[in-house]
Formats: C-alpha cells, sequence, structure tokens
C-alpha cells in the first residue's frame, strides 16, 4: 500500500479509503519510488479523478507522484488549489473569489501559486497553521480539534477522517479562537464566495 492519501495537515498516509479527488505537488520519488521529498515547486493542484479517459501509470520516479484527497476541503487545507485543466470552471470560480479577496495582487496562476507556498509551509518546512476567531470562519476551512481535524460548514463542525466525516458539533460548543490548518490566502477566498466540493458525509 502507498502512501499516497493526503490528510488537512498535508502530510501522507498508507491507507484503503478512496478519496473523490487527487493531485500532485510535483515529483517526491527517488529512483526507487520512494518518498523523498514532501513537495517539489510551488503548483500544488487537486484535481478530478476522471478526464478525458486519460490513464496513468500511478507512482512513478520522475514523474508527477499521485497523491489522494477525501475532498475538497481537505486538499484546500493541504495547501492545493484547482487545477486550471480538468477543473477548468472550479480553478475559474477560485481565481474570481481570489481576485475579490486580493484585488492588489498580480493576477496568475503563478501569482497565486507564489503566495499560497508562503501561506502553506512555516519556516520549518512543515504545515503552518494560524489562529482565528471561529465564529468568522467560512465554510469550507478546516480547524484542529480534540488533536485531530474538523471542517466548519455553516453551524457546525465535522471531524474528519479519511473515511468520511463524523458526527458534527456545534461551532458554540468550541473555543471561540481555534487553529486552523486551511492556509491564511485560501480562506479569503473561501470568504470571498468560493464554494468547494465537498464529501458527501459532511
Amino acid at each position: 500500500m502507498r502512501p499516497n492519501r493526503v490528510a488537512p495537515d498535508g502530510s501522507t498516509h498508507a491507507v484503503a479509503a478512496r478519496g473523490l479527488l487527487w493531485g500532485n505537488r510535483g515529483q517526491l520519488l527517488n529512483a526507487r519510488g520512494e518518498v523523498a521529498r514532501h513537495h517539489a515547486g510551488r503548483n500544488w493542484i487537486v484535481c478530478v479523478l476522471e478526464f478525458k479517459g486519460r490513464r496513468r501509470t500511478q507512482w512513478q520516479p520522475n514523474r508527477l507522484t499521485e497523491l489522494y484527497f477525501l475532498d475538497e476541503p481537505t486538499a484546500l487545507a493541504a495547501g492545493h488549489r484547482p487545477c486550471g485543466e480538468c477543473r477548468y470552471h472550479d480553478y475559474r470560480r477560485f481565481r474570481r473569489a481570489w481576485e475579490q479577496a486580493f484585488p492588489d495582487d498580480p493576477r496568475g496562476a503563478r501569482e497565486i501559486d507564489r503566495r499560497l507556498h508562503a501561506d502553506r509551509l512555516d519556516p520549518d518546512g512543515g504545515h503552518a497553521t494560524h489562529r482565528a476567531p471561529l465564529a468568522d470562519l467560512p465554510d469550507g476551512v478546516m480547524i484542529v480539534h480534540d488533536d485531530g481535524s474538523w471542517l466548519v460548514r455553516g453551524a457546525s463542525v465535522y471531524p474528519w477522517s479519511f473515511e468520511g466525516y463524523g458526527t458534527p458539533r456545534a461551532r458554540s460548543v468550541l473555543p471561540d479562537v481555534v487553529t486552523v490548518r486551511t492556509p491564511r490566502a485560501t480562506v479569503e477566498t473561501l470568504r470571498a464566495g468560493y464554494e468547494t466540493v465537498a464529501h458527501p458525509s459532511a
């Protein structure tokens, strides 16, 4: 079993559960087919599982390394963004919301990736988090609670797992300020109106 399932903190795991989406963050394998790096480059995308009948030979050295996500909130929390090819319409929606959130920024995928990369990693190269009032967070954001990841959606938060979401809790019973896994720039894009593709269990 390959460690190609991604958690909201960007870590990869060898589990059997399948997700709704796949993506990549560059060539992660060494010549022996072992994971040698967390990422390569700033172009971290999330894609649909099927597109124009294309087939890929999985887990090959010197090629983009396939990673799988439960759903889009998981991928966004891990630092990815919609692919501009297989998810063209979602990418356009994401970009419009991004431009509304950051009207003074240069426009284009490279500029998005540059700002995202600064937000997704901490100074040691690990997954960056930040603190924010829970009441102010938009739908689609992932937070930390009870040592796990939780999806913010409506008046509730949903506990995340590789298989799906568990029994929700009301936002009102959680602390007022929480640790956020989703990068700051992505949070602002969600706040500007980007709607995610969430797993049916949420």
